[in-house]
């Protein structure tokens, strides 16, 4: 009788042992992706979330996660428990100031619960991103010619900007280069340098970062300048912190560069299309999105709205410049932003004209991406955020 007691006893702890196992290994393949959006273009009501089963390559159902006014970009916290958006409120005056919303995470469901929202420090708020120690939201405003930082308080609510810094200047393009242009904002792995692709100006302006104080000071060198008519919008480094690439918006080309993590320097090595040869930009009304380097520091991928593709390029073992790979374009119809799983197995792709989410897979050998079949139906998708931290 002991004998039997201690034998379903065991069985007993091995089948709960192995539940909890198979419960931990459930949640590591799966990563919740948060969707920011254009609202009044159709029925978008704000910010959404979907599941991505890495186990089975598939997106689960898309679900409204918190109402909004066109956030049309989103970031995420650190610990996982803030998102904030950046967006613009109809005024009497038609400014559209900028904004900058935050939000807390439901753990369980993943839901939003609005915190408080700030001025963004300028109009048309294009980029927002938290820096690495969790303390500052920094924030660029495309139409409002400047960059922004606004620090956090502990519960995560947004305080007012801690400073402004503004841009002047212009550059060969009447249309789209008639003053400046500050796309993005990006910090270096040690959160001492900050980085704003400026299409206006064809620069990447560098600024020096005080996280403590909430500060963005003029560095030297203050910017480094790409050729003329680029227009410049993101920018990725590469993970050994030596390098960096920028994707040009108005020439659909790629720029790369060597970066001197104790200077702030970035110096151009070679700037390269996103376009298959004889491919022409202009007829195809093409213009280039957002940028990122994998994980392994291997492959660069960058969209192409127009040509309507993820262009793939290979990273040089030793200079770090880029060779063509091919171009992904099954199911991708003005692609804005995208993201690359935590895992580095599947590349998301945010639709704005095809209304959905593609889902493809990364060939960790060769780069290439393969399409899953798995998509998700959103109104004007502009960005996606991974929330897992780790794969």
């Amino acid at each position: 009788m002991n004998a039997r007691f201690t034998l379903m006893l065991t069985m007993a702890m091995f089948v709960a042992a192995a539940s909890r196992a198979q419960a931990a290994a459930d949640a590591q393949s799966t990563v919740r992706v948060y969707i920011g959006t254009v609202t009044g273009r159709g029925p978008s009501k704000g910010i959404y979330r979907v599941d991505l089963d890495r186990a089975a390559g598939k997106l689960g159902e898309v679900t409204l996660a918190g109402e909004a006014v066109n956030p049309g970009f989103i970031a995420l916290h650190p610990n996982g428990q803030f998102l904030y958006s950046v967006g613009q409120q109809p005024s009497p005056d038609k400014t559209n100031p900028g904004t900058v919303t935050a939000y807390s995470i439901d753990s369980a469901s993943g839901d939003l619960r609005t915190l408080n929202q700030q001025a963004s420090g300028g109009v048309g708020p294009a980029y927002v991103m938290v820096d690495r120690a969790g303390r500052n939201v920094l924030v660029a405003n495309y139409s409002g010619s400047s960059a922004a930082v606004l620090p956090l308080a502990a519960d995560g609510t947004l305080e007012a900007a801690s400073c402004v810094v503004r841009h002047e200047g212009s550059s060969v393009n009447p249309k789209r280069q008639e003053s400046p242009h500050p796309h993005s904002i990006y910090l270096d792995a040690a959160n001492r340098f900050a980085f704003v692709p400026d299409l206006g100006l064809d620069k990447v302006m560098i600024y020096r970062f005080d996280g403590n104080e909430g500060n963005l000071a003029a560095n030297e060198p203050a910017f480094v300048k790409l050729p003329p008519g680029s227009g410049p919008r993101h920018f990725a480094f590469h993970p050994d912190g030596q390098h960096a690439y920028a994707i040009n918006e108005l020439a659909s080309t790629v720029t790369a560069m060597d970066y001197d993590p104790q200077s702030g320097a970035l110096v151009p090595r070679q700037t390269i299309s996103t376009l298959p040869p004889g491919a022409n930009a202009e007829q195809l009304g093409n213009t280039t999105a957002d940028i990122h380097v994998h994980p392994s520091g291997r492959f660069v991928y960058g969209s192409n709205r127009g040509h309507n593709s993820i262009a793939i390029f290979a990273i040089d073992e030793e200079s770090k410049t880029l060779a063509p790979l091919g171009y992904q374009g099954e199911g991708i119809k003005t692609p804005r932003n995208f993201g690359i799983d935590p895992s580095g197995n599947f590349l998301l792709v945010a639709n704005l004209d095809g209304d959905n989410l593609s889902l493809f897979r990364i060939d960790r050998s060769t780069g290439q991406l393969a399409p899953t079949g798995s998509t998700a139906e959103v109104s004007k998708p502009m960005c996606v955020k991974f929330l897992a931290a780790a794969p």
